[in-house]
């Protein structure tokens, strides 16, 4: 088995999908916003695992999303090959981080805002 759609909660999925495909270079799997539907997946998978924006509207998934952005907590995790380069090329389009590229255990770290409720940790692990 292998993760084929996951999804994270969003306050605008039409917002979110402008910043994960025009910002964070996502491609578009699936877009209807009459619908508040969007589905991206990563740029150098594009045929891999698809993410869900996922409208926050339902089941309270508004407090639960608030609550893990007020704990500082990331709600999802995006791995890359070079996060110094993907960090300053998210920095010159305005992302705002969190933190810079931190070195710990498990790799190099990084959390930034994705303009729609929610923290991203960028992780690269150590070769």
């Amino acid at each position: 088995m292998k993760i084929a759609l996951t999804s994270v909660f969003v306050n605008d999925p039409i917002a979110a999908f402008k910043f994960y495909t025009e910002v964070l270079g996502f491609v578009e799997k699936m877009y209807m916003p009459e619908m508040q539907l969007a589905i991206v997946a990563g740029p150098d998978e594009p045929d891999g695992t698809s993410l869900l924006l996922e409208p926050n509207q339902n089941l309270g998934a508004d407090t639960f999303q608030k609550a893990v952005y007020e704990a500082g907590l990331p709600t999802i995790v995006f791995g890359t090959k070079d996060i110094n380069a993907d960090y300053q090329r998210l920095m010159e389009k305005g992302v705002v981080f969190r933190s810079k590229p931190k070195k710990t255990e498990w790799g190099t770290q990084a959390v930034f805002e994705d303009t729609c409720g929610n923290l991203i940790q960028l992780h690269q692990a150590e070769a």
